[in-house]
């Protein structure tokens, strides 16, 4: 029971490879509610950085690996910087490569969703289970150095 409960406030989630129940994020306390409140004040600063990083990012690797289209209707905050690569074994070449800089980019869109053992009607979904086996989120917030960034980009530059 003690486990479920784990997975219920951590989206279901039980580690990178996993997510065997259903679950929501409910981390978020009344300090953290506080927090969120001020940095209001400063969000066009926060945002302005982060849109500086993305920029970072899509200028150079654009050409090295397949960024997602975006809507051009739609408001961007710079959440996430995920990126496109040729098959799952390369992903993992560029994780463990990265991993092993102390940088650490997550596969927030795995596993597809069809393959979680809750999901009912049971259906199998072929693109989805490509696209999520290709793609990684890159660090991404607003205090990321452009060196750093540099470190990132050459990373995967040599490996793709």
């Amino acid at each position: 029971m003690v486990q479920k409960a784990r997975y219920l406030i951590n989206f279901g989630i039980e580690n990178a490879e996993s997510i065997p129940e259903l679950g929501t994020n409910a981390k978020m306390n009344e300090f953290e509610a506080a927090m969120g409140l001020c940095m209001l004040d400063e969000i066009k600063v926060v945002l302005s950085k982060r849109k500086e990083v993305y920029e970072r990012y899509e200028k150079v690797l654009k050409d090295v690996v397949t960024l997602p289209k975006h809507n051009d209707y739609n408001t961007r905050n710079y959440g996430y910087f995920p990126i496109i690569l040729k098959d799952e074994t390369t992903l993992k070449k560029v994780q463990k490569a990265l991993s092993e800089e102390g940088i650490f980019p997550r596969r927030y869109f795995y596993p597809s969703l069809d393959t979680l053992g809750y999901i009912e009607p049971k259906q199998y979904m072929p693109l989805s289970r490509d696209m999520s086996s290709r793609i990684l989120a890159l660090p991404m917030y607003s205090e990321l150095s452009e060196q750093d960034q540099i470190k990132i980009i050459e990373i995967i530059k040599g490996i793709v």
